[in-house]
Parts: structure tokens; C-alpha cells; sequence
């Protein structure tokens, strides 16, 4: 099969995009596809004309194009077939506003929030009481975010996230492990229990570097609660309208409670990635991995 595999893109989780992307080529060869490795950034005025050319597309994009469906929407146009959701799915799941606000709507227990999508007046006051978790409302890969236990920290962490043109969400800081877990097709993958060698959040070190964070798949957290972890991933999976794959990250507090936190579209594919590593423990290798991805959209395609 011919593969345009989409990588790079210009969000600023380009590099991370781009690093995943290089892992899959040799494995799509090894199983007999051709594969054209297409830089967003370089050749984005070529992508339709490059996916006529194509059976399938790969998209290996990190926020936005990529995961607000921007690149998913074009392919539709020219009938070229991609892993994952469309358009609509990815743009809800990609605003953490907007997709917390169906996870409240389908009953999901996911946190208080604020909402700052403009640097506000000068006598504005979070709504929510300090310490906050302040993030980009569409950012990705634990990028421009931070901890603010006054508000001197939130201008700061603000100020950053509005100068690279970002959205603010915050919400408050939740006690507890985290705890992610992934979808291949309608089934839940088994979770895993993440814990930090250094820091005391999964940022962006602890997730791209090598023995950055344990991560324990199976999640030792025992069968109920397992069962409830995937019941709450398919059931988030599902009120966002995806298809074919994603992953939702949750905070596991002391008392066992579950917080919904958000749902990546286009989990990454780097050699310390999460979904890969999910999918080893249910037998599937990375190749394998991949040629699921590419039969569940072939199948997704052929049902439009």
C-alpha cells in the first residue's frame, strides 16, 4: 500500500511530531508498505495533490493542523483515506473547553475550569481558588503549562501561554496519580499508571525523555478499577463522536476517584509513547499497531 505518512506541521510540538514519524517508517516498510514521509511545514500547498497520489494517509500531527482536523477535513475533500477521527471529533476533543464540556453533558466526572481565551482587564480575578493547574486550551505534549500558587505565578504562566497565541484553561490542582488509557477501535487498551522521577506532574520531560516517568502497564490498580478506567475512556471516546483510536488521561485520587482530565486524537507514536507501549501488553507490536490503524480507517472509509 502507498502511505503518505503527514508529519511536522508549525505547533510547537513539531519536533515530538516529527520524532514519532521516524519511528513508523521502518516499521510501515517492514510489513511491505511504501511510504512517502511528507513534512507539513515544507510541502503543505502539495498535501491534496501528494494524497491523490495515495491508498492511505497516516497523520502524525500534534495540535494544531493535525488534531483540530484541519489536515483530516482536506483529505475528505479528495477522498483519501486516514487513521483516526475526522474533522468534528478532532476539533472537540483538540479545545479542552469545548470538550469538557460534553464530558459534563455525557455525565463524565471531569473538573472545574476557567475559561480566558484574551488577557484579561486588569480587575479580573480567577474564579477558582489557588493552586491552579493553568494550561494552553489547545496545546499538547504538556507544553505552556504550570503550577501557580499565587497570582504573580498565573500572570506569569498566562503571559507566556498569550504570547505564543494560546488560550488559557485552568483548572484546579487534583491530588493524586495519573492514570492514561488508550482505544483501538471500540475496545479500551489496558491502562497505565504513570508516576514521575522527577517533578511532581507529567510534564514535558518526564513524557519525551528516556526514564523520564514509570509507567506501569497493566496499572496495578486491580480489576474494578481498571474496568472502570476503560468503561470512562470508551464512554469519552464515544461523546466526542471519535473513530478508530485515541487515549484519555485521568487523575486517580487517594479514595479511588477518577477525573477525567482530557482526550488526545492522535496519541504520539515515539519510542517511549504511551498507546504503543498499551498495545505491546495486548500482543501487538509497533507494526502491528500501525497496520491496525491503517484497517480501521480503510474500514471507516469504505462505511462513509
Amino acid at each position: 500500500m502507498k502511505i503518505l505518512l503527514i508529519a511536522g506541521g508549525w505547533s510547537p510540538e513539531r519536533q515530538v511530531s516529527l520524532n514519532g514519524a521516524r519511528a513508523m517508517v521502518p516499521a510501515l516498510e517492514a510489513r511491505g508498505h511504501q511510504v512517502t514521509f511528507f513534512d507539513l511545514l515544507a510541502d503543505f500547498n502539495r498535501l491534496l495533490d501528494e494524497a491523490r497520489k495515495h491508498d492511505f494517509a497516516l497523520i502524525n500531527l500534534h495540535g494544531a493542523p493535525g488534531e483540530d482536523g484541519l489536515v483530516q477535513a482536506m483529505l475528505d475533500r479528495v477522498g483519501c483515506p486516514y487513521q483516526g477521527s475526522g474533522p468534528a471529533g478532532s476539533f472537540l476533543a483538540l479545545n479542552k473547553c469545548a470538550a469538557k464540556q460534553l464530558f459534563r453533558l455525557a455525565g463524565l466526572p471531569t473538573a472545574d475550569w476557567d475559561f480566558v481565551p484574551v488577557p484579561p482587564e486588569k480587575d479580573w480575578q480567577p474564579r477558582l481558588p489557588f493552586p491552579l493547574f493553568v494550561k494552553s486550551n489547545t496545546g499538547g505534549s504538556s507544553l505552556l503549562l504550570g503550577r501557580a500558587t499565587n497570582r504573580a505565578e498565573l500572570d506569569d504562566i498566562m503571559g507566556q501561554i498569550f504570547a505564543a497565541g494560546e488560550e488559557v484553561i485552568m483548572e484546579p490542582v487534583l491530588q493524586g496519580r495519573e492514570v492514561t488509557c488508550g482505544i483501538l477501535g471500540e475496545e479500551p487498551l489496558p491502562p497505565i499508571l504513570i508516576e514521575p522521577v522527577a517533578g511532581d506532574f507529567f510534564d514535558y520531560e518526564s513524557k519525551y525523555a528516556q526514564d523520564g516517568a514509570r509507567e506501569i502497564c497493566p496499572a496495578p490498580i486491580g480489576d474494578a478499577l481498571t474496568a472502570r478506567v476503560q468503561e470512562l475512556t470508551l464512554a469519552a471516546h464515544r461523546a466526542l463522536g471519535l473513530r478508530g483510536y485515541s487515549r484519555a488521561d485521568f487523575i486517580l485520587g487517594a479514595d479511588n476517584s477518577l477525573t477525567l482530565l482530557e482526550v488526545n486524537t492522535l496519541p504520539g507514536m515515539t519510542a517511549t509513547s504511551l498507546v504503543p507501549r498499551e498495545a505491546r501488553t495486548i500482543g501487538l507490536d509497533f507494526g502491528q499497531l500501525l497496520e491496525r490503524l491503517v484497517e480501521l480507517g480503510m474500514a471507516d472509509s469504505a462505511g462513509k
